[in-house]
């Protein structure tokens, strides 16, 4: 007896034709750019062109690292919709010494992050960038570099300014602080992905 044929759900081709234009919108308001995605993931800007242009089929081989460089469920590149599970599963990373953990999923502003900051040698080098920040002190003390004022602020203290005003933060006691912080995608570029600037 022949097995009848298979035929492709017209449901299912509506949800695969959204997914590139979906992938689009996800990495432009994130702030990203193909070479950024590329090197996240370790898939060719010329594939992430045609995946986004519709020019490629999507499959879970190409989704997954997409997925995880967004740090966003799958479910929500495909849209399938429906209730996921609510937990954020933070997966902290190092950078210039501060150990960063985000505390949300989904793309676009505002992001929060629970960073751990070590003592610094030196003065911290201010940085300017367009946005807003809060941050909240969990633990140990933070020093804030804002303008011309020097502050530390204590465990259950905030503070939320003006990026466009030299700023910068460190540990001011032996240990490292512990803060939350709120902050848009100019400032997750300029905290976690820019490199310092050398003379």
């Amino acid at each position: 007896m022949e097995t009848p044929a298979v035929r492709p759900d017209p449901s299912t081709d509506a949800v695969l034709a959204e997914v590139g234009p979906r992938l689009r919108r996800i990495r432009q308001r994130r702030g990203a750019t193909l070479a950024a995605l590329s090197e996240a993931t370790g898939i060719s800007k010329s594939t992430l062109s045609r995946l986004e242009a519709g020019r490629r089929r999507p499959s879970l081989e190409l989704l997954l690292p997409i997925a995880r460089a967004h740090q966003i469920p799958l479910d929500e590149l495909i849209g399938t919709g429906g209730v996921g599970d609510p937990r954020i599963r933070p997966v902290a990373r190092t950078v210039e010494g501060m150990t960063i953990a985000p505390l949300t999923r989904r793309p676009g502003a505002p992001q929060a992050y629970k960073m751990v900051i070590p003592p610094q040698g030196g003065p911290p080098e201010p940085r300017t960038h367009e946005g807003y920040e809060w941050v909240y002190v969990l633990s140990g003390r933070l020093r804030l570099v804002l303008a011309e004022h020097d502050l530390v602020l204590r465990p259950g203290e905030a503070a939320e300014f003006d990026t466009r005003v030299p700023h910068a933060f460190t540990s001011a006691g032996e240990g490292p602080v512990e803060v939350l912080s709120i902050f848009g995608s100019q400032g997750e570029r300029i905290h976690f992905r820019a490199r310092p600037k050398t003379s």
